[in-house]
């Protein structure tokens, strides 16, 4: 692996949750999924009820990951690779396929949601095999002012 692969692995171990991303009938689609890496590979959890995981199988994805809602107003401290102010993202982008952890695999999930739209969880998982990885981070200089945003 790379350096920028290990590194993009790490970061992805740091926060839970990320976004699947691909197409639906020529549509692009987002879906939130939970995340673990077993054997240098990205296996996802997602809510079977949507049928998402069947639309990926065997298709090009992409999963990403950030760390830009548990950092506060211009990154957060040890929330990034460089200073303690950097916000991070990682980026997998690779086949997916429908996979059946085994049980101790399942476990390194931890507990899912009861419910996904009012309908019970349902879990089903996607193996990821990475061919392209990135990882950006945004770095803040602790003397830039914080400005509000606001919303229109």
């Amino acid at each position: 692996m790379s350096s920028e692969e290990l590194q993009a692995i790490e970061l992805l171990g740091r926060v839970r949750y990320g976004r699947l991303a691909t197409s639906m009938r020529a549509l692009p689609f987002l879906s939130v999924a939970r995340h673990v890496v077993i054997d240098g590979r990205v296996v996802l959890r997602m809510h079977s009820g949507f049928g998402y995981h069947s639309t990926c199988d065997g298709t090009v994805v992409a999963y990403g990951a950030d760390n830009f809602d548990a950092a506060g107003p211009g990154g957060g401290p040890g929330s990034g690779p460089g200073s303690d102010d950097d916000l991070w993202a990682v980026q997998f982008t690779g086949t997916a396929e429908i996979v059946h952890p085994a049980p101790g695999q399942r476990e390194l999930f931890g507990d899912g949601p009861a419910r996904v739209n009012g309908e019970p969880f349902d879990p089903a998982y996607l193996r990821i095999e990475p061919h392209f990885v990135s990882v950006h981070t945004l770095g803040f200089d602790a003397s830039q002012p914080i400005r509000p945003h606001s919303v229109i």
